[in-house]
Order: C-alpha cells, then sequence, then structure tokens
C-alpha cells in the first residue's frame, strides 16, 4: 500500500465504538461522558501495509508543557498551538468507516463553521508539510509497540494495534 498525500477524515462513529470496546484507550466518543457529538477527525497514514487514523485534538492546557516525543506532536500556525496528533490513539481503519471531511468554505456557512475550517486547514497544512517525519513517527511507534520493544509507560500510553486490526478484520463491510 502507497502513502498517499495526507488528508482530513472523519471516522465512523459506530466502528469507534466497537474499538472502543475493544481497548480502553480508543478517544472516547461515549455520550455518557458528553463526547457524542465530538468527531474522530485525523489523518490517514500507511503502517504495515495498513491505513491508520492518526486523531487530531484540540490543544488542552496540559499540551502547552509537554514535549514532542513519539507517540505526541504539537500542530502549530503562526508560532501559536492549533493542535495536537495523538499517535498513541491512532487506530487502523479503512474505506468503509471514513469519510473525507469537505473544507471548502462555502457561502451557506456560519462564521463558527468558517473559523473551524480555517483552523482545520492550518492544522492539515502543517501535517502535509511535516508528512515525512509524521508517517516515520507513526511507523516507528507502531513497530514497538506491536514487536514488543515498547516500554511499560508508553504501552500503558497506546491502544493495542493489533487488537484493533482484529476489530477492523470482523468490521461490517458499507454497502
Amino acid at each position: 500500500m502507497k502513502q498517499t498525500r495526507l488528508n482530513l477524515y472523519l471516522v465512523d462513529m459506530k466502528y469507534i465504538r466497537n474499538l472502543s470496546h475493544a481497548d480502553d484507550h480508543v478517544m472516547s466518543v461515549s455520550p455518557q461522558i458528553g463526547k457524542s457529538n465530538r468527531p474522530f477527525i485525523g489523518i490517514i497514514v500507511i503502517c504495515n501495509d495498513r491505513q491508520y487514523c492518526i486523531p487530531l485534538s484540540s490543544p488542552k492546557e496540559k499540551h502547552k508543557t509537554m514535549k514532542n516525543d513519539i507517540d505526541f506532536t504539537k500542530i502549530y500556525h503562526d508560532s501559536r498551538l492549533i493542535g495536537v496528533l495523538n499517535f498513541n490513539e491512532m487506530i487502523p481503519v479503512n474505506k468503509d468507516v471514513i469519510f473525507p471531511v469537505d473544507i471548502r468554505h462555502r457561502p451557506g456557512d456560519s462564521h463558527e463553521m468558517s473559523r473551524y475550517k480555517d483552523l482545520i486547514i492550518n492544522q492539515l497544512t502543517f501535517c502535509r508539510k511535516n508528512q515525512d517525519t509524521i508517517v516515520k513517527k507513526a511507523n516507528r511507534l507502531y513497530e514497538k509497540v506491536t514487536s514488543g520493544k515498547a516500554g511499560g509507560l508508553l504501552l500503558r500510553r497506546c491502544c493495542n494495534f493489533k487488537k484493533l486490526e482484529h476489530v477492523l478484520e470482523h468490521y461490517p463491510k458499507r454497502d
């Protein structure tokens, strides 16, 4: 499988819920904790000949002091922190569970929607400029975790990639 130019994708919520039943590290979309409307948006990279979606997340206070690491990258625009990539929460995907995100500005977009699109355009621009680094980092993390070479702390932060791949293999195909 060949790595293509990075784009943004929305992941099917039902699929996310299935993954979260298999692994607690999958980013929650649970209505019980008020996150049912949070979309799972990310970029698609190739790891071990499979598509993986690395989720984009809004920056939190804790991210300001965190350093970029094998499982985490800060996204900047004009020297301002505008998001993060959580490699430790990347999930396997295929064409049946992802949908391209339309980031084009439309005449009917609300002010809030236009601002959101500007934000994700800037996040995607950063990802595209750093595509080689992002893909290498994702593959390095995948290899470390799946080969058993990751230390305990890193393992505790990461999804169980092999277990999630098994869920994807048994997930119903979209018509």
